[in-house]
């Protein structure tokens, strides 16, 4: 197809140009449309070639605005996911409005066998980014980039979730090994696992196989140290929440509000302050669907029928907060959540408390959101001594 040149219309003061980077580990597809040609140019670069990306935008700036005799802006976009933040950083340093999108939001072809390359994807990107520039919010979702401080918040607690996991991972190893010979009273995670590893019996009177012994004393060591580091993540954590608010760290001063009601710990403090309520919502429909705890319908002609919550959004955070309303039950009875709770249930087991308990998770994050942001404490709920 020819390329043809895209008159910009008589009130526009600047051009636009739209860049789409397909990633991968292997190399970066860049799609870019600009006002001279209607035709989306491809090139491919170097896996983190950032700084042959860059020149790769200004020789194309400079190019349209020698022929156009305006102003040039470059919005680009590129999917959320391994790469993280970085190159969105280094992109707005240049001046580059840079958009990251939500990959599962982005629609594609329903047919049983549809073509999928990396040239295809890039140039249904860049379709996709011209859409929503034009006025278009509902073609995408995006990402929104947290800050450099934001973004170092959340190491900490997702670290101890890592190491949380190892440590899960090292004690069922430990004890599904000792229970091939008949042993299961063993403790890995006590400070005497060593006397005990080697006073340990087989169920039928043997000592233990030397090369299971040694397999066994490696993952304990592991697991000690797994422990240690967790220790280590603990104790900075509650120095945090009982020291005063610190200026460089945002979430801080939120995490100290939270765990002044009864039920809400450090942890969990943590989690929701750098995970949901560093952002900011328009308002609690909003922050219901970050978490994932929206219904979602099925309705096409004479069906009509409930999916349950959406799932989408942060699933770390929709986590902590279901967590969080069993919490409040318990250490919350008198609370109106807590009495609306039991008020529906009325002795009921099983599926319905489960079902009403995400309820609660809704309406408790949006209480404590509330108060965060206006100081209103949800109703009934009572603070620590």
């Amino acid at each position: 197809m020819a390329s043809t040149i895209i008159e910009p219309s008589a009130n526009t003061t600047e051009s636009v140009c739209f860049m789409a980077i397909e990633l991968s580990k292997a190399k970066w597809l860049i799609g870019m449309l600009t006002p001279l040609s209607n035709k989306i140019s491809l090139r491919s670069i170097p896996c983190g070639a950032v700084q042959e990306l860059l020149e790769f935008v200004e020789r194309t700036t400079e190019k349209v605005s020698r022929t156009t005799g305006r102003p040039v802006s470059v919005v680009s976009c590129y999917e959320a996911g391994y790469d993280g933040f970085w190159l969105h950083r280094a992109l707005d340093a240049r001046g580059v409005i840079n958009h990251i999108i939500e990959a599962a939001s982005v629609h594609v072809n329903r047919k049983a066998r549809r073509a999928k390359t990396d040239r295809l994807d890039a140039e249904n990107l860049v379709r996709v980014l011209i859409a929503y520039w034009r006025g278009e919010p509902k073609v995408c979702s995006m990402v929104r980039p947290p800050s450099i401080e934001e973004e170092d918040a959340k190491r900490q607690h997702r670290e101890r979730e890592f190491l949380m996991k190892e440590r899960v991972q090292h004690i069922g190893r430990i004890k599904g090994l000792l229970a091939t010979q008949g042993v299961y009273d063993f403790q890995p995670s006590r400070r005497d696992w060593q006397s005990r590893l080697s006073k340990i019996v087989t169920g039928d009177g043997r000592p233990l196989p030397r090369r299971l012994a040694l397999e066994v004393e490696r993952h304990c060591q592991r697991l000690a140290i797994v422990n240690a580091m967790l220790k280590e993540i603990d104790e900075a954590r509650d120095a945090a929440a009982e020291a005063s608010a610190a200026p460089s760290i945002p979430s801080s001063a939120k995490i100290q509000r939270l765990v002044q009601f009864k039920g809400i710990g450090p942890q969990v403090a943590d989690v929701l302050a750098t995970e949901v309520f560093y952002r900011e919502f328009k308002n609690r429909r909003c922050l219901g669907s970050y978490l994932g705890l929206t219904p979602s319908p099925f309705q096409s002609g004479g069906m009509d029928r409930d999916q349950g919550i959406t799932k989408a959004g942060n699933p770390r955070a929709r986590t902590m907060s279901i967590e969080l309303a069993w919490l409040w039950l318990r250490y919350q009875p008198g609370s109106a959540l807590a009495r609306w709770f039991h008020d529906r249930t009325n002795g009921l087991k099983g599926r319905m408390r489960r079902i009403l308990i995400v309820a609660v998770a809704r309406k408790l994050i949006v209480a404590l959101w509330r108060y965060l942001e206006t100081g209103l404490v949800p109703d009934g709920a009572e603070l620590k001594a």
